[in-house]
């Protein structure tokens, strides 16, 4: 048999309700994690990466994946202090290799990680779920933040389903809207103000979608060459969601875009998080096609699923039962093991999260960071090692 996928799961350090000790129940023996005290931009000195590594250690599980080493917004833009900050994030690598840290994932979003409208649609059974409401992003975009460009990207009546979606709000449920929204990175508490978020876009001015890809590119160009001699994979996430938002340009959004990434700094160490979550929002995204094109170059998976609806909202479902076919995209990622075993690669046990669960049963008396409850994600993971075992028997491989 093919050695299994490593399965791992994401822990947001000691502050997190979901412990340690929890995780290691799930079967999990890899965790995820980042040094989310550290600010973006800011060098991950040894001490900080040891420190973290020993904990997880002392639970008796491993730190498996990074995630994320952030980009600062100097470089995302081009100013004039990115190559600073591209020597100090050089830096963080050559620490995190130093300490046999070998996968590192991040993202090149302009300021928002994610957004979503509502942390807490409920499901037909009441499970907690998050969901991105399409009109809901607008209303927020054309009335609130009142960008002037909006309405030249929104359609008439997709104006008019905004305001009238606006205006049957409350106060308190417009306040809900703009903080869901404007949160700001995993793993804290940061809310952008509308103000705040104004200014963000302001920076981002003259940074179109290709200005963007370009300024992917220079730092690829500038890091990977240090992540090839620390040992380290380096695999860039998907947007999420995968599209233009709140005037914001996105340039991981398709499989176009992915292959434009590894194709501009080509390396074994130039890779991509296959998140069928973010990937998976958009209907003319092929997931399993993705796999099997592009597989060669996934160090990491995030699997979720969406349900996808027609005027662009999605909700996260069940992990088998989204919009997305799991089975296919499972099925891939195994023969992409085959291929790597075939060509003697070592990295076949691919780390492997069930990313972004529902809230269930006793998940409602924490106050877990969003998506990240451990019972939904527990039902998540058993679904996909039950997925990934049945197909590796009927495969026999």
């Amino acid at each position: 048999m093919i050695s299994n996928l490593e399965q791992t799961f994401r822990w947001f350090g000691p502050s997190d309700p979901v412990t340690l000790a929890a995780i290691r129940q799930t079967g999990a023996t890899g965790i995820v994690t980042a040094l989310h005290h550290i600010p973006a931009g800011e060098v991950w000195e040894a001490d900080e990466i040891t420190k973290r590594k020993d904990t997880i250690a002392q639970a008796g599980l491993s730190w498996s994946v990074v995630e994320s080493v952030n980009i600062h917004e100097s470089i995302k833009t081009a100013s004039t202090e990115r190559d600073a900050y591209i020597e100090k994030y050089i830096k963080s690598l050559q620490n995190l290799g130093a300490e046999g840290l070998k996968t590192v994932c991040y993202n090149f979003m302009p300021v928002l990680d994610w957004t979503r409208t509502n942390l807490d649609f409920r499901l037909t059974n009441d499970a907690s779920a998050l969901r991105y409401h399409a009109p809901a992003v607008a209303a927020f975009d054309l009335y609130i933040l009142e960008r002037e460009d909006a309405f030249k990207e929104f359609t008439p009546e997709q104006q008019q389903i905004a305001k009238v979606y606006l205006d049957s709000l409350s106060a308190d449920e417009k306040t809900y809207i703009i903080n869901t929204i404007m949160a700001g990175l995993p793993g804290t508490d940061e809310v952008f103000t509308v103000e705040e978020f104004r200014e963000h876009l302001q920076r981002y001015a003259d940074t179109d979608a290709d200005a963007l890809r370009a300024n992917l590119s220079y730092f690829l160009n500038a890091i990977i060459p240090y992540a090839e001699k620390a040992g380290i994979r380096m695999c860039i996430h998907p947007d999420d969601p995968p599209f233009p938002i709140l005037g914001l340009p996105r340039v991981v959004s398709t499989e176009a875009d992915l292959k434009h990434i590894v194709d501009c700094c080509p390396s074994p160490n130039n890779g991509l998080t296959f998140c069928t979550g973010s990937l998976g929002a958009r209907a003319d995204n092929d997931l399993p096609g993705i796999v099997e094109r592009l597989g060669g170059h996934i160090h990491f998976l995030h699997l979720r699923n969406v349900r996808r609806e027609a005027d662009g909202s999605f909700y996260e479902d069940d992990h088998l039962t989204g919009s997305t076919d799991m089975y296919a995209v499972m099925k891939n990622v195994i023969l992409e093991q085959q291929k790597r075993v075939a060509s003697c690669r070592a990295d076949i046990a691919i780390p492997m999260r069930p990313d972004h669960g529902h809230k269930l049963l006793d998940d409602v008396n924490y106050n877990t960071y969003p998506g990240y409850s451990v019972i939904g994600r527990l039902k998540g993971l058993a679904e996909l090692r039950g997925l990934e075992m049945g197909i590796k028997r009927t495969l026999l491989v």
